[in-house]
This record gives C-alpha cells, structure tokens and sequence, in this order.
C-alpha cells in the first residue's frame, strides 16, 4: 500500500495531504518519506516531476514544533522554484499553525522583512539572498534542527558551491540534512561527505519512474508553426499549455502571434522583472492565462501540475534542456504530452534528442484545416447556446424586437453570425494538411551522381540547364 495514510503523521497534515488529492505516493516518496521521518540524513537521486518537494516538506511539517523558532531552511537555486515550493508547503499545511515565507533576489527587501518578522518555523530560500539576511543579522540559524538542499546539482552547476559552504558552516546545530538531485555527481558526493551523517542514499531511476509522457514530433516549415499550434490546441482541447522557444525574441514573437488570433497566450523570459514573472506564474497557475511562451532560462524550476502539454516550438539547443522541458508536464504520474516542432534541416537533432530521453519520439499527425473547424464550429454553437439560456440575459427582448422587425431568417442570421465569428480563427496559414507524411529520415532531396566533367568537355553551367530543363 502507498497511500499517505500508512505513514506516521498527525491528522493535520493528512487532512492537508487529502485536500490536494495526493492519493498515491510516488517511488521517491514511498522510499524517502521514512527514513527521513525516523530522523535519517538522506542523499536522493531522481528526477524531475517524481514528487521530490513532498518528499521533504511531509518529513519537516512532521517534525518541526509550533513556537517562534525558525526550524527548517530549504535551499533552491531559483527564485521560481523557491515560489513554488513555498506555495505547495504552505497548502499542505494548511491545517497546521505554522508559518513559512519565501527569501529570494529580485524583489524589494522590506517585503522579506515583515514576514521575518512574524517569526516562520519554515524559510524557502536561494543561497545569495539568504546569505544577504545572514550578514544583516535579520536571519539567525543557531535553531534550525533540518536543513534542504534541493536540486543540489543545479545550484552547483550556477556557481552556488561557496555559498552553499557559506551557509552549511553557520548551520552548526541542525539535527538532520536532506540532500535531493538529479543527478549524484562526484561534487554531489563530496557535499554528502562535508555535511551528511550516514545518510540513506535513494536512487529512483529505471522505467517506472519516469513521467508518463508521450513524446512526438512533427515534421514541418518555419511559416506554418503558430498555426499548428492553434490546430492542436483547439482539436485536443488543452487547458494548460507550455510552448518553449530559444530565444526571447522568439517568446515575444510567438505570445504576440497567438494573442493576436485570440489565445489567451503570455510571455515568460528573462528580460522581465521578477515581479512581472511572478504575476505572469500568478496568472497562469491560477487559469486565467491558459498558454505560457517561455524561454529555457525563465522556466527555470517551474513547477506546475496541471500542464497538458509542452510544445517545443524551437528543437532545444541542449539535449538537457529536452529532458527539463518535457518534465514540465506529466507530474507526479499523471500523463503528459510532449510535441517537438522540427524543421527538415533539424532532423538529425532527433537521434540525439532520442538518446538523450531514453525514448523513441513518435510522428504526431497535426490536425487539417477542415477536422479543426469543425471543432471550432462546435465550441461557438456551444457557447452561443449557453448565452442563450443565461439566466441574467439582459439582450433577449431587445435581440427578438430587431428580429422580429426585420423580418430576418434566423437559419441565416446564425449561420452569417458563425461565419463572421470563425474569420477570427483565420490565420496566415492557407494549406489544409500541415503534416510532412514523409516524417523522420525521409528527405525530398536527390542525390545523383554524373560522371561527366572537364574531360568530356562539360561545363558545370551545361549540367544545370540539362537538370532544370
């Protein structure tokens, strides 16, 4: 059984468990969750999207106390992953007293100070700003009995090394070390070494723990990208939706081409403030904005469950930012999607794409013009319709009087009012079918061999008019 319920807690935190209908435990958490319970230091490998932030919050909700102490530092490496975690503690906590707050870069300092000053048990924080309330005496650590390093490898990999020995070495009395990775590299071991007493060390690795996503490809020309976007996401009806790009020109560019043909599209890159990437997150997270355009750097510990699918508009330029883009969706076992946008001189990033996922990606067939206007048709009947037997409806007297005084033929009326309203989906795009059937390792290219040349008396100028005549 790995329901949450066999696990030594108090009530509270169950009824907080229950209340984001987490039903099942994941690998990482069945095999982490107790030693870490029983006080054990532990070193765990594993990745993205296995429900790594519940691993350690359950753990620290159950052992912290309910005075004005601050109990438990969580170290990340980016001021989106630190929201985040923040966010998911404090909703699984909501049955519990305690109080946790969020300390990272980027936004005014004063802010960080009221909330230190109601005295969290709990603080998220990245290593730079932490270490800046450290020197202002606004963060004391004498008390901390847990200490967390998520994504471990990340924070070394941006340079974070000396902070991390900075901070570790003023956490003198800490009772317990959670270490958590991607990946167990040599510097990962040696932070073990320095800071972990005999700690449990947990692999998650193999089939089973990786997130269920499909991932597929689809072969097609630069100019009919953001069309088939709009096609897939209208035909499958998505409701969240990442779409990376390469470069910020490119987030600015695409999120401007979807708002334009009525998407609720937004950018996130890294040229905004981050009080701007954070209302953008705010808004995405909570639905009002159901398309996020990102960039790799932006996106950056972005942690959201409900993501339907992520749509590489650009073929990533790193085989590693793939795999992180692709974990956007398919958390915590639920399924995703994943469909990669490869141009044909792209193709051979798809071997390396291949063997860096540890996956075969599938040809995706984009929906044609005409099975995705016949979808479009559906939904505008459908909300016209549910207009129409809105209680509140204000218009009916008046909409009846100008039908009646006009003598109009409502067969017509309707069907002039969808043709008018589908000219809003009209898009650069003419083609009706966007798929390339000839799919991965075909080419239309020729090759052919001439054996003919300068000792024939054949110039290269003769050859070409033979070929194009």
């Amino acid at each position: 059984m790995n329901k949450f319920n066999v696990l030594e807690i108090s009530p509270e935190l169950l009824k907080g468990i229950n209340k984001k209908k987490y039903e099942e435990m994941t690998e990482v958490q069945v095999r982490a969750i107790p030693h870490a319970l029983e006080g054990y230091d532990v070193i765990v490998e594993a990745p993205t999207g296995t429900g790594k932030t519940m691993a350690f919050a359950i753990p620290i909700l159950e052992s912290i106390e309910d005075n004005d102490k601050l109990q438990a530092i969580i170290l990340a490496p980016t001021r989106e992953l630190v929201i985040q975690i923040t966010k998911e503690i404090k909703e699984v906590a909501s049955f519990q007293k305690f109080k946790i707050t969020s300390i990272y870069g980027g936004e005014h300092i004063e802010r960080q100070f009221r909330e230190l000053k109601k005295n969290p048990q709990i603080i998220v924080a990245t290593p730079g700003r932490l270490m800046d309330h450290m020197q202002r005496q606004t963060i004391k650590l004498k008390d901390i009995k847990i200490f967390v390093l998520d994504e471990a490898d990340e924070m070394l990999n941006m340079g974070f090394r000396e902070d991390i020995d900075y901070i570790l070495a003023d956490v003198k009395n800490r009772k317990q070390t959670m270490l958590f990775s991607a990946t167990i590299s040599k510097e990962i071991e040696e932070l073990g070494r320095l800071y972990l007493t005999s700690p449990k060390t947990i692999r998650v690795k193999g089939e089973e723990t990786k997130p269920h996503i499909k991932q597929t490809y689809v072969m097609i020309e630069e100019k009919d990208k953001v069309e088939a976007i709009t096609r897939i996401i209208d035909y499958y009806d998505y409701k969240l939706v990442i779409v990376f790009c390469n470069t910020k020109k490119a987030v600015d560019e695409v999120s401007y081409k979807l708002t334009s043909s009525g998407y609720n599209a937004i950018a996130l890159h890294g040229d905004m403030k981050q009080m701007q990437r954070d209302q953008v997150m705010h808004r995405f997270r909570s639905g009002d904005i159901n398309i996020l355009v990102a960039s790799d750097v932006a996106a950056r510990g972005l942690d959201v469950d409900d993501v339907d699918v992520v749509i590489n508009y650009d073929v990533p330029q790193d085989d590693e930012y793939y795999v992180h883009r692709i974990g956007r969706t398919g958390r915590a076992r639920r399924s995703g999607m994943a469909i990669t946008l490869v141009l044909r001189k792209e193709r051979y990033r798809l071997k390396q794409i291949n063997i860096a996922a540890g996956s075969n990606l599938v040809l995706f067939k984009i929906p044609t013009l005409n099975e995705v206007m016949e979808v479009r048709i559906n939904k505008v009947i459908t909300e016209a319709l549910k207009n129409s037997y809105a209680s509140d409806n204000k218009y009916g007297k008046i909409i009846n009087k100008a039908i009646n005084d006009n003598s109009i033929d409502k067969d017509e009326l309707i069907y002039g009012l969808l043709i008018g309203k589908l000219k809003n989906f009209e898009n650069s795009a003419e083609r009706l079918d966007l798929n390339d059937n000839e799919g991965f390792g075909k080419s239309r290219q020729v090759r052919m061999f001439i054996t003919l040349g300068k000792k024939d008396k054949f110039k290269a100028k003769t050859i070409r008019e033979l070929i194009m005549n």
